[in-house]
């Protein structure tokens, strides 16, 4: 079976084949989807107002009518986790999204040309990556404003070099492959080799550049959001409530930084086990 032929359906099979063996795929699966669905429905599963000032004691430990605590102001702070999962689970997934759309379309126009192409392409990748995504995303923030959006797009473009060398050396790969050559001679058109076959075929590592792509995104929103530079209050969201707690962490009242670091920790954790066990499936398949 080649590559071509896992990518349009047996990485999905595989899966699911997988997932019924495996139970550390099956728990990262449950745990990511518990926490997309509460990052898509947090506003409304809120016990609290998320903004909402003394609503228990200052500094309040976990409790039945608290079961996170409270923070520094009164406000309930599993409230604010949940509320605040929407910015800090979906940003990264729209860095990823668009940073692997413009990598692949790169790497694609690189390998199908080749030539001074392939050299212009290698040349841009370079100068992007050659200043760290963090610092991209912070000279965004002062460019544009605080907030979301800025940090977004320049991740995106940050990220975009990473995808395109990985997608490129898979790309020249495939292409080296006989069945390839034989869509050629037969006459098959550019665009039909490269969106029936060319793209199935890399989905594999694609998924783990995902992957790996959202967790090192997640981390980094949360970094500009903990200097502040992110999402604004009184919206929460996971890397604004880690820097809020500082002082309640000495005070002896470490919830609020507490529980959405570890929010952080297990998504990121949660996601990469669902990239790299889909990828190795998908190889021994192939073999």
């Amino acid at each position: 079976m080649s590559v071509a032929q896992i990518a349009g359906g047996a990485v999905p099979t595989v899966a699911k084949r997988a997932a019924r063996r495996d139970w550390l795929f099956r728990g990262a699966l449950v745990v990511f989807g518990l926490i997309a669905l509460a990052a898509l429905l947090g506003p409304w599963i809120a016990p609290y107002d998320s903004s909402a000032l003394y609503v228990g004691p200052v500094n309040g430990a976990s409790s039945l009518a608290h079961p996170f605590g409270t923070d520094d102001v009164g406000r309930d702070i599993l409230s604010r986790v949940l509320v605040g999962a929407g910015a800090s689970v979906f940003a990264p997934i729209v860095v990823v999204l668009l940073s692997t759309v413009l990598g692949l379309g790169l790497a694609l126009t690189a390998a199908w040309f080749g030539g001074w192409v392939s050299g212009v392409v290698a040349r841009v990748v370079d100068v992007i990556f050659a200043i760290p995504g963090l610092v991209i995303a912070v000279l965004a923030v002062a460019m544009f404003g605080k907030g979301l959006v800025a940090p977004v797009v320049a991740l995106s473009i940050a990220y975009i070099p990473v995808v395109a060398r990985l997608t490129q050396t898979a790309a020249a790969r495939e292409l080296g492959k006989p069945y390839l050559a034989a869509l050629r001679v037969q006459g098959v058109s550019s665009l039909a080799i490269c969106f029936r076959h060319l793209v199935p075929a890399m989905i594999p590592v694609v998924a783990a550049q995902m992957a790996v792509g959202f967790g090192y995104a997640m981390l980094d929103l949360a970094a500009i959001s903990f200097l502040g530079l992110g999402q604004q209050p009184p919206a929460p969201d996971w890397g604004s409530m880690i820097a809020g707690g500082q002082a309640g962490i000495l005070a002896g009242a470490p919830e609020q930084s507490v529980f959405p670091a570890v929010f952080v920790v297990i998504t990121v954790l949660a996601v990469g086990i669902i990239g790299a066990r889909v990828t190795l499936w998908a190889e021994e398949k192939e073999r």
